[in-house]
């Protein structure tokens, strides 16, 4: 059953999250996921919410964003993106 990531990025560090951003498509790849939005106009329809950078992606199934999570490659820019950015992520199962 295919699986989304929904991402909201803070950028606090703009060069270093362009390094990021070269970097991580290979890996988002190689678990199978894609990207279905990435950055574009986002619009508020109902509440509170105001995401700062909106990033969506669509994987096989939960195991293979777990394991993009704990992928070793991926360390290094997790903690790149972490002193780049704030970020709120969650995954949720598709139908």
């Amino acid at each position: 059953m295919a699986a989304y990531m929904i991402v909201n990025i803070d950028v606090k560090d703009t060069l270093a999250y362009e390094r990021y951003k070269a970097a991580v498509p290979a890996l988002i790849r190689k678990h199978g996921g894609e990207y279905l939005a990435r950055g574009g106009t986002c619009e508020v329809l109902e509440g509170d919410w105001r995401p700062s950078r909106l990033v969506l992606f669509r994987f096989p199934d939960m195991e293979s964003i777990r394991a993009l999570q704990v992928d070793p490659e991926y360390q290094p820019l997790k903690e790149l993106r972490h002193s780049a950015a704030y970020t709120e992520m969650v995954a949720v199962a598709g139908i």
